[in-house]
């Protein structure tokens, strides 16, 4: 048999797809294009299965991709959806008359009812091919079934509803699973729970179904009749689920079950559920009978019905209940499905319309049934020779055009959020239903996210006067714009700038003080957004120009702030007089050109509040910088300025240690001009060396005797070491400073003695006091009485000197003495002399013929040789070797030399010389030969640089302790010789 799903053709002729075409592009007033490549598919898309049944089709149901279908009077055919190619057939086995009256299926496609026309009742489970008679059911022909989805499994179908043809419910449960020995039937129970009428007549149960929802678990049952919909709620104790549903029926005992009836009665009716995927409970609900179409939402909270938001949909005219009955009904997300004899039509369910209309060719024949697998969502419709499939696509995609038109514009967006040309369409629909229902400011917001001409919206609430409403339209259109879109971004600042200046001088106008600080921060939050704040910085002078034509003060001080324009905040302040102000703006952002601009104006009104607003600036102040302030209001000021120009230069010098010469040229001069008990102590803490000093020695000099502070003169004299000038200008002052600057000079003695006899003249020729004159002999060393009598006037007594005399000539002997003693030292020095001279001329040493050079190791004799006393000999030239690279460059020199004068020499004379011990001094020397005498002379001056000293005994050994032994040189290529 071929398969029913993959060979299967269209049983209507498909619309072929169209190229693109000038219909199929438009350009819309919201700025989108929309065009279509290919036409859509329709929602429901019809197919028809390639399957001819080997006989009429009596019955088929389909529930979790498990379908089966009754064909003729005895066979049964199941097929496995996942699987196709493999059918399933089975034969009843039934020889009587009886017939399929209808296939029941439970939602795990396990278990199969087959309801005969003979009161019988047939059980088939997926997993076996045996067909079960349910004994307890036999009598009742069965309409309805109530499956258990919560218990149902595949063995086991847990408590279910079963509704006959007389109107009474019974409650049963099904097991696979074979029973014990004395009971083999499937049906563990069978027992009736509750019966309906209609009219006070017994009406067959047409529909059932079991749902459990709600924040309480509760159980709701809906069961319908021809006429009448009835539901049972109840709660079932935990645990006794198992125990069915009978408590929840007689709970309902006492009153009246709740029901809906109309008064049409077309024999039958059936009810259809929809359930969303990602739920397990249904969400809606449309239930076909005699007056039309029932429909509506399932509420699981309410408490007085399941059922809400409930709609009839009546017939329309060409569906004559008398005639031309409808058979089924299916629900779908949005619409319902009604299935009549020759045709199917799709209403939707929010607005009620007929979308849809498929007729059906009458080849086929009559339809029979359409059927709606819950797990698949595909749609079956079946006639006795042939089986048709629905596809529903994309049923949402047209919804947000019905919610449009019904207003309801939260819903349409929902459902076209991923089609911007849609959703376009809908925010323009939304803004102006809004704007016709005067509320502006909604229809501002919708405006702004729409793609509609920017001209037209702008101008639409010009003419409807609503500035505030605009206002919002700009701000929305502001925060949709590109960072790119630096053009309009301007324009719609600066639009928005002038609508708040307008407003809030209206607002002033009336006195609504509340809406106007309102107002006014809502501006003031337009103006510091850090979003637009380059916009804003770059556009500042037109924003500065309307807060100035608008006389906004406020706002204007407030954003030069927010732009950082702290210059034209400042300069507000102090037009306005308001200077503390300023500096605390200046103190605040410490920007050092702002205060260098206003210290001065500053520095006029509020002197003490600058002075420590520039002592909390420190190093980041250039103080030089600050000196025209200070120098102004220092010679035009108040006592108050002046004394806090003061303050602050003392705190450059003495806290921030500035050097610069200006600074304490200035210090100087202020307090030579008004602290003078602060001037010496400042330059006499400032130091006494003119490395020391960072003022202008010269200027400070001119300053003090312009004022007349002689001593600060004297004080100035001594640092620039003119210790003539100190002295004369210390003796106008005081003696004693006058002598503590003559002890100044104290490596030259003749200048302090000068200085000393300028003290001494002055205080015998102008003082005339010779007591003094005497205290400067003691106070000096060098003066003598000698040097200070001419000073004296001729008709002063000796009286006066004669200590004086006595003590000099005192003096003048014991020098004498001391002169003598020092010669007869020196005599008996020079004795001592010439006896070690005649000592070291008899001095001699031994050398033994086995003695070796201590250089070379080898044996001493062999060639001319160096002793010293010291008892180290050298071979001549190892000496020389050796002492060599410890010589200055200088006697490195004056020894190549010297070699080169005696090679030049021994060519001359042609002779040679053999080496002897030489008898005089610390050394042994080279012996005579037939040289000359020059070529002594050489030699002895060879010996006076390499033979002065034992060259591991002296001063050499001594010097090159701190010596590598390796040339760092040589070091590299030593070392790679060791490799």
């Amino acid at each position: 048999m071929a398969s029913i799903l993959d060979e299967y053709e269209d049983s209507l002729n498909t619309r072929q797809h169209s190229r693109l075409s000038n219909a199929n592009i438009g350009i819309t007033h919201s700025g989108f294009v929309n065009v279509r490549l290919e036409e859509e598919k329709p929602i429901f898309n019809k197919q028809r299965i390639d399957f001819t049944p080997p006989e009429r089709i009596n019955h088929l149901t389909v529930c979790n991709n498990q379908l089966c279908m009754s064909l003729g009077k005895d066979t049964l055919l199941r097929i496995d959806l996942a699987k196709p190619d493999q059918p399933n057939q089975i034969e009843l086995g039934r020889k009587d008359e009886s017939k399929v009256h209808k296939l029941f299926l439970d939602p795990t496609g396990s278990h199969l009812l087959i309801c005969l026309s003979t009161n019988e009742c047939l059980y088939l489970n997926r997993n076996t091919q045996k067909v079960r008679s349910l004994s307890r059911w036999r009598g009742h022909l069965i309409e309805s079934v109530g499956w258990n989805k919560q218990l149902g499994n595949e063995t086991n179908t847990g408590p279910v509803l079963v509704g006959t043809s007389q109107g009474i419910i019974f409650e049963a449960e099904i097991s696979a699973t074979e029973g014990s020995l004395f009971n083999t039937n499937p049906d563990q129970y069978f027992r009736q729970v509750h019966s309906l009428e209609e009219d006070g007549k017994p009406a067959p149960v047409c529909c059932l179904e079991v749902e459990r929802g709600g924040s309480e678990n509760k159980y709701f049952i809906i069961a319908t009749t021809r006429k009448r919909l009835f539901q049972f709620v109840g709660k079932l104790a935990e645990g006794s689920e198992q125990q069915g549903f009978s408590s929840i029926f007689s709970q309902n005992q006492d009153l009246l079950p709740s029901f809906q009836e109309f008064p049409a009665n077309m024999g039958y009716s059936e009810i259809t559920f929809y359930t969303p995927k990602l739920r397990n409970s249904p969400k809606s609900f449309g239930w076909m009978m005699g007056n039309g179409v029932l429909y509506g939402q399932l509420d699981y909270v309410r408490p007085d019905s399941l059922l809400s938001d409930v709609q009839v949909w009546e017939y329309t005219p060409d569906i004559d209940i008398s005639l031309d009955k409808p058979i089924s009904i299916v629900l779908t997300q949005f619409h319902f499905l009604l299935l009549l004899h020759d045709r199917v039509k799709a209403i939707c369910t929010l607005n009620g319309q007929e979308v849809y209309e498929d007729v059906f060719p009458d080849k086929f024949g009559t339809l029979k049934k359409m059927i709606k697998d819950p797990v698949g969502g595909l749609v079956w419709i079946y006639t006795e020779r042939a089986v048709f499939r629905y596809h529903i696509q994309r049923e949402a995609r047209d919804v947000w055009q019905m919610y449009m038109s019904m207003t309801k514009f939260d819903l349409a967006k929902e459902y076209c959020r991923d089609r911007p040309e849609c959703m376009d369409m809908v925010l323009a629909k939304e803004a102006e239903h809004c704007f016709q229902n005067k509320r502006y400011i909604d229809s501002a917001k919708c405006y702004a996210l729409t793609q509609n001409y920017f001209e037209e919206i702008a101008l639409k609430f010009i003419e409807a006067k609503q500035e505030e409403a605009l206002k919002e339209f700009l701000l929305k259109k502001l925060n949709h714009l590109k960072q790119s879109e630096r053009t309009q971004i301007t324009l719609l600042v600066t639009w928005l700038a002038e609508l708040y200046l307008n407003s809030l001088g209206q607002l002033e106008s009336d006195g609504n003080s509340v809406i106007f600080q309102e107002t006014r921060e809502e501006f003031r939050e337009f103006l510091s957004s850090s979003k637009h704040k380059e916009c804003l910085y770059n556009n500042r002078t037109t924003i500065y120009d309307l807060l100035a034509s608008h006389g906004n003060v406020d706002d204007m001080v407030y954003f030069s702030v927010v732009m950082q324009d702290y210059e034209r905040v400042i300069s507000h302040y102090c037009q306005h007089d308001d200077y503390s102000a300023a500096l605390d703006v200046l103190s605040k952002h410490c920007d050092e050109k702002l205060f260098y601009k206003f210290s001065p104006v500053l520095m006029q009104h509020i002197p003490k509040k600058v002075v420590d607003a520039w002592i909390q600036m420190g190093k980041r102040l250039d103080p030089k910088k600050l000196i025209p302030a200070l120098m102004n209001y220092s010679q035009m000021g108040s006592t108050q300025q002046i004394s806090e120009t003061i303050r602050y230069m003392e705190f450059c010098v003495y806290e921030l240690t500035v050097t610069e010469e200006a600074i304490h040229n200035y210090l100087l001069s202020l307090y030579a001009k008004y602290k003078p008990d602060s001037l010496l102590w400042y330059l006499e803490q400032a130091g006494t060396h003119p490395s020391e000093i960072h003022y202008d020695l010269k200027y400070a000099l001119r300053l003090c005797a312009e004022n007349g502070y002689l001593q600060a003169c004297v004080l100035v004299y001594r640092i620039m070491e003119l210790y003539e000038e100190a002295v004369d200008l210390a003796l106008q002052v005081d003696v004693d400073l006058a002598k503590s600057c003559a002890d100044l000079p104290e490596d030259d003695e003749e200048l302090r003695k000068k200085l000393w006899l300028k003290i001494a003249r002055h205080v015998v020729q102008e003082e005339k006091d010779v007591k003094k004159a005497m205290n400067c002999l003691s106070s000096c060393n060098l003066l003598k009485i000698e040097d200070i009598l001419p000073f004296f006037p001729d008709f002063v007594t000796i009286d006066h000197f004669k200590e004086a005399i006595c003590s000099s000539l005192e003096e003048y002997n014991k020098h004498i003495e001391e002169l003598k003693q020092e010669m007869e030292e020196a005599t008996e020095s020079a004795k001592r002399i010439r006896e070690d001279i005649q000592e070291m001329r008899n001095k001699y040493g031994v050398v033994d013929s086995q003695e070796k050079c201590a250089s070379c190791d080898f044996p001493l004799l062999n060639r001319p040789f160096y002793l010293f006393l010291c008892g180290h000999m050298f071979h001549y030239d190892c000496l020389f070797q050796e002492v060599t690279p410890h010589l200055t460059p200088l006697k490195q020199s004056r020894l190549e030399e010297l070699q080169k004068k005696l090679a030049a020499t021994t060519q001359t004379s042609k002779s040679r010389h053999r080496p002897a011990p030489k008898d005089e001094g610390d050394t042994a020397s080279l012996g005579k030969g037939n040289a000359g005498t020059s070529r002594e002379q050489i030699k002895s001056d060879m010996d006076d640089i390499i033979a002065s000293e034992c060259v591991y005994c002296g001063e050499l050994m001594i010097k090159s302790i701190d010596k590598p032994f390796i040339d760092p040189k040589k070091f590299e290529e030593e070392k790679s010789s060791w490799l």
